[in-house]
């Protein structure tokens, strides 16, 4: 199978403060300036966040503090310094909360949470392509309209930059990966410092597969235009009517994005899914918060046979059918025994004939 591997580069530093904004980084070992960085990663360009005025924090994304109604336009300086035009894909996406309670700022194929009241696509618009010609610098444009109404929390999103380059078929078919990598600039919106507090709901306990295999999904999302930081989440899955826990999951260290879900997995540890009635006791804890939920659910025979059919350790386990290959074998044997019967029985009958042979020439010189 064909890979393709994305790689989501931001020149900023790690950052995890009050309010929670991170972004995957490569660290600066070596002091590099951004040109030396683009270079040695194969990017054209290079990129700069224009800080306007009411730019709120000192950090290297766009953390703005704004007002009801408000239009802003904003830059980022995307500098190509080869010797070829050359073109950047532009995509604007809204904060997300992948399972492993990490949010992403890039394409996402997670839902929106029915919470969400103001969306960054809908807030912060831009064109899908920039052209930059050789060795120039060229303004990404950012176009920001705030709610006509006050609001208190955060809007939150991410510019993913994306160099547009022609395909190598060549490296392709060798190795069968194709490297892509992209710039990812964070946009923090906000228009004061009331102090919203984050608060989870469940939304519903269901069967389906994690990775490929079978799992439990706790559904559950922050209804809150807010961050919750260091959220751990402890899950136990039971049978209806009993306390016997069959499958548990605990992680600590996760993060939720402001209106955002999270589809929890709780795998099967390579078991396969039975029909029936379960219940699930979820505890999820942030600092001094606390939610607790025990919920009901079903999975039934249709989905069980279809998650167990798709789930590769169990269709891995499925390709050893040793009924199968004990009938090979015995088939194998039972020709070789007939082929020796009928070659020993072709070899007596020679011989045979050839002791009559010899008996009538003695008759004869008799």
């Amino acid at each position: 199978m064909k890979k393709k591997l994305i790689t989501y580069l931001a020149l900023l530093t790690y950052i995890v403060f009050g309010l929670g904004f991170s972004v995957n980084v490569f660290a600066d070992e070596n002091n590099k300036t951004a040109d030396q960085q683009a270079a040695d990663l194969g990017l054209g360009f290079t990129y700069k966040v224009v800080k306007p005025e009411n730019q709120r924090t000192s950090v290297g994304y766009f953390d703005l503090r704004m007002s009801a109604g408000q239009k802003q336009t904003v830059e980022i300086e995307l500098a190509n310094g080869s010797d070829e035009e050359i073109t950047i894909g532009v995509s604007l996406n809204g904060a997300k909360t992948n399972g492993n309670g990490v949010i992403e700022y890039g394409p996402s194929a997670i839902e929106k949470d029915k919470s969400l009241k103001y969306d960054f696509v809908d807030i912060v618009k831009g064109p899908k392509e920039v052209v930059i010609p050789p060795k120039t610098m060229v303004p990404l444009k950012l176009d920001i309209t705030m709610p006509a109404s006050d609001f208190n929390g955060f809007i939150s999103g991410g510019i993913q930059l994306k160099q547009q380059v022609k395909e190598d078929k060549e490296a392709k078919k060798k190795t069968g990966i194709t490297n892509e990598y992209a710039y990812l600039v964070g946009m923090l919106l906000s228009e004061n410092d009331n102090v919203v507090e984050p608060n989870l709901e469940l939304n519903k306990v269901y069967a389906g597969l994690a990775n490929y295999r079978n799992a439990v999904f706790v559904n559950f999302s922050n209804v809150q235009p807010a961050y919750l930081e260091n959220m751990t989440v402890d899950v136990q899955v039971m049978k209806k009517g009993s306390e016997e826990v069959l499958y548990d999951t605990k992680k600590a260290g996760m993060r939720m994005g402001p209106n955002n879900l999270i589809d929890f997995p709780v795998e099967m540890n390579g078991d396969r899914m039975e029909a029936g009635d379960y219940k699930a006791h979820i505890l999820v804890t942030a600092d001094d918060k606390k939610w607790e939920w025990t919920e009901d659910f079903t999975i039934t025979d249709e989905e069980a046979d279809k998650f167990n059919g798709q789930d590769v350790s169990l269709t891995q386990e499925r390709g050893i059918d040793w009924k199968l290959i004990a009938m090979i074998v015995g088939g194998i044997i039972a020709v070789v025994v007939i082929i020796f019967i009928i070659v020993r029985s072709i070899q007596t009958k020679k011989m045979k004939n050839k002791k009559k042979k010899g008996n009538r020439k003695k008759t004869t010189a008799r």
